[in-house]
């Protein structure tokens, strides 16, 4: 069986609320995406670094903000890996993109579906609503309640795994 996950993140990678605020938001995004009895749930994780939110089976291309060309996946996924394997992680997100030699950002690449990069994460496996325009995201009202209640913008991931 496959899983469907919504997650909603600070558009502020480094970013995380007191954890009063982050339960009091995750059960406002469960109201707006669960039903009782409809088999999903809820996931909320403070990360002690920044960590990687992808979008699963999603993701069909990854591209340069400054030039546009597509960037190749598996120059990404070796990138990711080194930065784990040598300890550093994902505290500098700063990388060099091969197609124009463009300094930017991880977090400022163009994906398609979009992941993001973040410390805290609310994850909601299968939900069963949505108020968002079909994709399975929040539509704008419910993202302008949940950033109001969070009190910082956010992003939303949608992965299929």
């Amino acid at each position: 069986m496959s899983d469907n996950v919504l997650s909603v993140v600070p558009s502020d990678p480094r970013w995380q609320p007191d954890r009063a605020t982050g339960q009091r938001v995750a059960e406002l995004v469960k109201s707006l995406t669960l039903v009782d009895g409809d088999g999903g749930w809820c996931e909320v994780d403070w990360h002690d670094d920044v960590a990687l939110v992808d979008c699963g089976g999603n993701l069909e291309r990854i591209s340069c903000p400054s030039c546009g060309r597509q960037l190749d996946d598996e120059w990404w996924r070796d990138l990711l890996e080194e930065r784990h394997t040598s300890g550093s992680g994902l505290a500098d997100l700063a990388v060099v993109v091969p197609c124009c030699g463009t300094v930017t950002t991880l977090d400022a690449l163009q994906y398609d579906w979009p992941v993001a990069f973040a410390r805290f994460e609310i994850a909601v496996w299968n939900p069963s609503r949505t108020s968002g325009p079909g994709d399975g995201r929040l539509d704008d009202a419910s993202t302008a309640a949940v950033e109001r209640a969070l009190g910082h913008p956010i992003r939303q991931v949608r992965a299929h795994y």
